[in-house]
């Protein structure tokens, strides 16, 4: 690979082009630009930190062409890893489910890129994300999970391509391990009595998952079809598959959670709440506890809250449907009504009359023990009919 200095503006950013995709330095650039805690004072033993840091090393010239696109791939894969479940994701999703496999049919050099793809499995979930479910000894259930799923599956259909039927099965046998393992946590939260948030919550992250499966699916060089069968389609007419569970999920995210799942991007300009870890969004629309942490966290100023503030209002009127951001604004105001009204004074003059309105004012009045019921009892009828 060459270098090339044609710039892109991503996210306010000039970035620079590498062999027509984003250079290594601007990647890690956007990374920091996102996630500026994990080179602050996140916890630098994690490696996709380490991989981070050290980048400028896969520029060595002494470097063959395979050397260097296996360099490429892990950086990929640590930015994918440490924004995906940030406000601003680094955009690598092609490269990882499909472009880089596509660059070489040299055995050793796919081997290797699947060899790491299946080490970053291991990497933690909690530092980079707050959109996770504990699933008990099942561990936790992440869209992390998905965004891995779909790298595994890229991988797949090039092992097929190219007739490794060692590594074919292997991408294959860990896809369907972890395609169980979520199965099996979603199936356990939904007949557990106390655990309906839990189950509403996995209905979310596995209906994302198999998307995502699908995007890596999408990738493949020709159909496969017993791979196809095995994998795809699972939020759709795929119903027999893993116990039909992805598609139970998805009939509960289709059943009022759908609104949820889009990509927050009224949230994206607000660079304050990139500042820490402590501020990651968690899975919706249960967001009393991080409106919450918006109002106190000692990290903002009043002007920044306001900025928050502003984008949740925004975003109510934006995103039809979804009732997070109005749970965020209950949880924000319910925390400290004194600093509620203080930040109102910082805002447009636009935002303090969307605030005044009836039907948000009505919303956002709704007690979180009454949402949360209403939400346990649907997710308690989804459960019902699964019986």
């Amino acid at each position: 690979m060459t270098l090339s200095y044609k710039e892109v503006p991503i996210d306010g950013i000039r970035v620079n082009a590498w062999d027509g995709w984003i250079a290594p330095g601007s990647l890690v650039e956007l990374v920091h630009h996102a996630v500026p805690y994990l080179f602050e004072d996140g916890p630098r033993e994690l490696e996709c930190v380490r991989i981070l840091e050290q980048w400028e090393s896969m520029l060595d010239e002494r470097l063959s062409f395979e050397e260097q696109l296996i360099a490429y791939f892990r950086l990929c894969l640590a930015c994918h890893h440490s924004t995906v479940a940030s406000f601003v994701p680094t955009d690598v999703d092609s490269k990882i489910r499909g472009l880089i496999w596509r660059k070489t049919r040299d055995r050793d050099t796919l081997r290797a890129l699947c060899d790491f793809a299946l080490h970053a499995a291991n990497w933690p979930l909690e530092p980079v994300s707050a959109r996770n479910v504990d699933a008990g000894e099942l561990g936790s259930v992440s869209g992390v999970n998905g965004e891995w799923l779909s790298v595994l599956l890229g991988a797949h259909g090039r092992f097929l391509a190219v007739g490794d039927t060692e590594y074919a099965g292997k991408t294959a046998d860990a896809v369907e391990a972890e395609l169980q393992r979520e199965a099996q946590a979603f199936r356990r939260a939904l007949i557990t009595q106390s655990r309906e948030l839990d189950a509403a919550r996995l209905a979310m992250v596995l209906t994302h998952n198999a998307g995502d499966v699908d995007q890596g699916i999408s990738f493949w060089e020709s159909r496969h079809q017993e791979s196809r069968e095995r994998f795809s389609r699972l939020a759709h007419e795929n119903v027999s598959a893993y116990g039909g569970w992805f598609h139970a999920a998805a009939m509960l995210y289709k059943d009022g959670l759908s609104a949820e799942g889009h990509r927050n991007y009224p949230l994206r300009s607000v660079k304050a709440l990139r500042r820490t870890r402590d501020l990651l969004l968690p899975i919706g629309p249960c967001l009393d506890d991080w409106g919450a942490v918006i109002a106190t966290h000692p990290s903002l100023s009043m002007e920044e809250r306001a900025e928050a503030l502003d984008a949740l209002v925004k975003g109510c009127r934006k995103v039809q449907g979804q009732a997070g951001y109005y749970r965020a604004i209950a949880g924000f105001a319910n925390a400290s009504e004194r600093t509620f009204d203080s930040a109102q004074q910082h805002l447009p003059n636009a935002t303090r009359k969307e605030l005044r309105d009836p039907e948000l004012r009505r919303l956002i009045a709704i007690p979180r023990v009454s949402f949360e019921s209403s939400l346990r009892k649907k997710v308690r009828q989804h459960a019902t009919s699964r019986r």
